[in-house]
């Protein structure tokens, strides 16, 4: 039994312990008993350092040095070029059906919305008239003849209005874009003499085709008359001129970009890279807008991509702004 000292000395040093739990503020520092590398001898970045000649803590990497797992020696496989910086005709990785896969995720991320679900440059950005320059369709004789080497190329540098997505898609998974744009083109180029080794429906396929190209004549003949009424004029040429992004391989001042300038263009010769050559008139003009691979000029390359889209009163309208720079 507890003497009345004893419970008056337990009953004290209850009080005292909660007390001490109030969350008082002191001012001594925390207690640490384990410094561990909180207390380091070093230099934050930017930080001066009089050790050194010039001042600076942070030190440049000796010349010459390379990060660990950054020693890209493979040109093929990091660059897409061969011993002679050559593109690549191959695809330097192992190609899986995983692999395929892979490359159709990304591409389904990074490059459907400009390409296209199957690659035929109608995403929904080139679709929705955002003025961007149209993605080329893969499926063109041009494209499908590319080597793979200048696809990947494509993908980690950029090419012309396409940015570059280094920063973005990995060294593997550009291989794997590259093998599914492949698929792609082997899918919607595929000689009849081999779908009949597999259980196709060949004349369902034949009736769907031709009720596909009845479609495309019924919308072109719509476009064809609304644009009877519609109005052609130079100033609507301008604002089609920028709206479709013609401004970004054409300029207007005779300087020399992607494409030929649109100064001085009407009514000049044209010479063509198969040796012949044209005036460039309504005609000229309007298959090379809707055409672009028919001619050539010499000193370009056939990059343009396929504007058919546009209405006949539209491809008008762009020409009558063309002659305005011809005439000044």
């Amino acid at each position: 039994m507890l003497t009345p000292i004893t419970r008056l000395f337990a009953l004290s040093l209850v009080a005292l312990t909660l007390m001490s739990c109030r969350g008082q503020t002191s001012e001594k520092p925390p207690v640490h008993p384990n410094l561990n590398m909180d207390f380091q001898d070093r230099f934050n970045a930017q930080e001066e350092n009089s050790f050194f000649a010039d001042g600076r803590a942070m030190r440049t990497p000796v010349e010459g040095t390379v990060a660990r797992g950054n020693l890209r020696q493979e040109s093929e496989i990091f660059e897409g070029l061969d011993e002679n910086g050559e593109f690549v005709d191959y695809i330097p990785v192992d190609v899986t059906r995983d692999f395929l896969e892979r490359g159709r995720n990304s591409y389904e991320i990074y490059c459907t919305v400009c390409h296209g679900g199957t690659g035929d440059g109608r995403g929904i950005v080139m679709t929705g008239n955002y003025g961007y320059v149209p993605a080329p369709t893969f499926h063109s004789e041009r494209l499908r003849g590319l080597p793979d080497g200048e696809i990947y190329s494509a993908i980690a540098n950029g090419v012309r209005n396409m940015p570059s997505y280094a920063s973005q898609i990995k060294v593997e998974d550009r291989w794997a874009i590259v093998t599914y744009v492949r698929a792609l083109q082997r899918s919607q180029y595929v000689p009849e003499e081999q779908m009949q080794q597999f259980d196709v429906d060949l004349a369902e396929l034949r009736s769907e085709f031709t009720e596909e190209q009845e479609r495309q004549q019924a919308m072109a003949e719509a476009r064809e008359a609304a644009s009877a009424e519609e109005e052609v004029t130079a100033q609507r040429g301008e604002r089609l001129y920028v709206q479709n992004a013609c401004n970004a391989c054409h300029s207007v001042d005779g300087s020399a970009v992607v494409g030929p300038s649109f100064a001085g263009l009407y009514e000049s010769e044209r010479n063509f890279t198969d040796g012949t050559s044209a005036i460039a008139d309504d005609a000229y003009i309007t298959e090379s807008i809707v055409q672009p691979d028919a001619k050539i000029v010499e000193g370009y390359q056939n990059v343009m991509a396929n504007y058919s889209y546009l209405s006949e009163g539209e491809i008008e309208s762009i020409i009558e702004f063309i002659k305005t720079l011809s005439d000044n």
